[in-house]
């Protein structure tokens, strides 16, 4: 098989099997939807396992091709082709594994599901092929197809429950969100285009980049800021949408609404990702802006704390996961901005894995509980799902950092990146991502006490307490009901996600940290941002990052977090009422999320429409309807009727008119003759 024809292969086969699926559903079965879509990603994560394979030991280089010429116009071409290099394979892996591993998790998930099952599976085929067509990209273009096309069938996916008003105004809710970040990232892509040698694939751009280093651009009179920096923010922009950072994150924690099975694919590895990838892609052009980079640390950093802090409060177990999500994407923002792009996208391989695994034991839980989410509702679950219960810890130890579980490695590194780093900014962002692994612990093991531990809390409920939800399930488990371990295709997922979540951190670490993995794909001017190639001389070694850890404050703030989330959940569970009180104005704006929701829907929303009733009657129905149209008739109209008394029929009136149109002839004549 030649490269190019594998390359499409990877990429195209989810696309047969969501095809298969979403338009033969009926006559394949239910059986037949998920196998053709388990087979089609199933073969892509082969292949791709093959092609990281072959990276890493030098068989295979780095390919860059058109496959063809989709649009000429100007001398543009508009292309669709593939970039594969260490990078793109890596993402490759990540998201084909994670997603098979979604797929087979759907099959206990939605085994209950009366109608839509079929869709289902093709909306998440098409999601993964979708986001494969954006890391194989080699060309802006591409990568907004890819974009936009997540973007897309997310919203499907996000509102799957359609006749659930909080699903369809969550998906509504993700669409407009990322319609924000996108309108930001397509104005940076326009500058690409302009001014970056017209030319839209990424070798061509980059190549051009000296010639507009120290390039300036004009945005308001009198105001010139630089090429460099405005491309690369409004670029970012468009990463904040996609990758939920401050203020563009209020879509995540609502996102929810779709099933569980989407929540793990959307938040682990595929949607919220995509603007990690890209800033990493476009490592040479951030290089060059210091600004941006200082700007890209302190959102990250403003992310990773204060979604943290949100997290602390909720009931529901996947909300206390999506919040999770936002705040780990937060310490990868902190990383790109650092320069230590091969730090973020190291901490988005381990992430994948462990946060995947998370959702889908959240998912198996709330399976033992009939679909019941709130967490106030469990308790002793440890007794009845041992296995759910062992992934989720390891899920939960490797989020906080443990040593040697995958994310310590990841997350580590990424606090030191912030502490070495130089530039403005980075003195807050240290302290929001050291101050965030306390947070981080406390709401995990929040979670995991109050799902795991403690008192079996349903049989306190009144019976049928949730009774039926507008997805058509009974929700709740009775006082006599007992839970019981999810099926086999959903724990074998989660046992196949703990395997990485624990070694994947000390194996790739050395590699693609301090080694060649990333080699001529990241690039980082050290000269400027030495944060790097300080790490490099510090680091002897996993084993020696382990001994390190036990005389930096990290460790010691992890453990301050779990002690104590169990003395506030497990020893003394009536404390955090009494603490709740005792705080309730904090508690209140930690409620109600900082009331961004509230301002969005008020300032935004409440505005966007009150401005366009405003164009409708004064600019529609008043200037345009009631003035030129109605307006030209009503003149026309009124103009004739006057016109219309002087023909009266009478042939001294006409004779008057003609004698009265001669004598003003004559005296233009005389005036005209002796003006002259």
């Amino acid at each position: 098989m030649s490269e190019m024809n594998l390359y499409l292969a990877i990429a195209l086969i989810p696309l047969v099997g969501s095809l298969l699926a979403g338009l033969f559903g009926k006559q394949i079965g239910r059986a037949g939807a998920h196998t053709v879509t388990i087979l089609g990603v199933g073969i892509s994560t082969v292949l791709s396992g093959w092609v990281l394979y072959g990276f890493l030991n030098g068989t295979r280089t780095r390919f860059d091709e058109n496959v063809y010429t989709w649009l000429t116009m100007g001398g543009l071409d508009f292309s669709v082709g593939f970039l594969v290099d260490t990078l793109t394979a890596m993402m490759m892996v990540v998201v084909t594994s994670v997603s098979l591993m979604v797929h087979i998790y759907t099959i206990g998930y939605m085994h209950d599901e009366k109608v839509g099952y079929q869709r289902f599976f093709s909306y998440i085929s098409l999601f993964t092929f979708s986001m494969l067509m954006l890391v194989m990209s080699n060309n802006f273009i591409q990568l907004f197809f890819g974009w936009e096309a997540v973007g897309l069938v997310s919203y499907l996916l996000i509102g799957f429950y359609f006749k659930r008003e909080s699903a369809i105004f969550a998906n509504l809710k993700a669409f407009l969100v990322n319609r924000v970040g996108d309108f930001g990232f397509l104005l940076g892509i326009g500058l690409v285009l302009a001014y970056f040698g017209s030319s839209l694939r990424y070798a061509d751009v980059f190549a051009y980049l000296p010639n507009v280093q120290n390039a300036t651009i004009q945005l308001f009179p009198g105001m010139e800021w630089s090429l460099m920096t405005v491309t690369c923010l409004l670029l970012f922009v468009g990463a904040m949408g996609k990758s939920a950072q401050f203020p563009l994150h209020v879509w995540l924690p609502d996102s929810m609404e779709g099933p569980t099975p989407i929540s793990a694919l959307i938040h682990a590895a595929t949607m919220v990702t995509a603007g990690l990838f890209m800033v990493s892609r476009m490592s040479p052009m951030y290089e060059m802006s210091s600004t941006a980079l200082s700007v890209i640390m302190v959102v990250g950093a403003i992310t990773a704390l204060f979604m943290g802090f949100l997290g602390t409060i909720q009931n529901d177990i996947k909300r206390v996961v999506a919040y999770s999500t936002l705040s780990q994407l937060g310490y990868m923002t902190v990383a790109l901005g650092a320069s230590a792009y091969s730090i973020a996208m190291f901490h988005v391989m381990t992430h994948a894995f462990f946060k995947a695994l998370l959702f889908l034991a959240a998912g198996s839980a709330i399976i033992g509980m009939h679909h019941d989410q709130d967490m106030r509702h469990m308790g002793n679950l440890k007794k009845y799902m041992p296995i759910t219960w062992i992934t989720m810890l390891i899920g939960n130890l490797s989020l906080i950092g443990t040593p040697f579980f995958a994310g310590f490695y990841s997350k580590d590194s990424i606090i030191e990146a912030a502490h070495a780093s130089t530039l403005p900014g980075s003195g807050f962002a240290y302290f929001a991502v050291l101050a965030s692994v306390f947070v981080t612990a406390f709401y995990a093991f929040r979670q995991y006490f109050m799902v795991f531990h403690g008192k079996e809390k349903w049989r306190e409920l009144p019976e049928h307490h949730d009774k039926h939800h507008d997805d058509g399930h009974h929700h709740g488990l009775g006082k006599n009901d007992n839970p019981h371990e999810s099926p086999w295709v959903v724990t074998l997922p989660l046992i196949l996600l703990a395997i990485p979540s624990v070694i994947i951190g000390y194996i790739a670490i050395e590699p693609m940290l301090y080694g060649d993995f990333f080699k001529d794909v990241i690039f980082v001017n050290h000269e400027v941002h030495p944060t790097m190639a300080l790490l490099k001389e510090e680091f002897h070694g996993p084993l020696a990052m382990v001994a390190h850890s036990l005389h930096t404050p990290v460790l010691y703030l992890a453990v301050a977090g779990v002690v104590s989330a169990w003395i506030l959940y497990v020893k003394a569970p009536h404390l955090p009422a009494k603490i709740a009180a005792a705080f309730s104005p904090v508690y209140k704006l930690l409620d109600n999320k900082y009331y961004l929701d509230t301002i969005y829907f008020n300032v935004f929303a409440k505005g966007s429409r009150a401005l366009g009733n405003f164009f409708w009657k004064v600019g529609d129905t008043a200037i345009i309807d009631n003035g030129i149209v109605n307006g030209s008739a009503k003149l026309v109209g009124a103009v004739a009727a006057q016109i219309r008394k002087m023909q009266t029929g009478f042939i001294y009136t006409y004779a008057a008119a003609m004698v009265f149109g001669v004598l003003v002839l004559i005296g233009m004549t005389f005036w005209h003759l002796f003006a002259g």
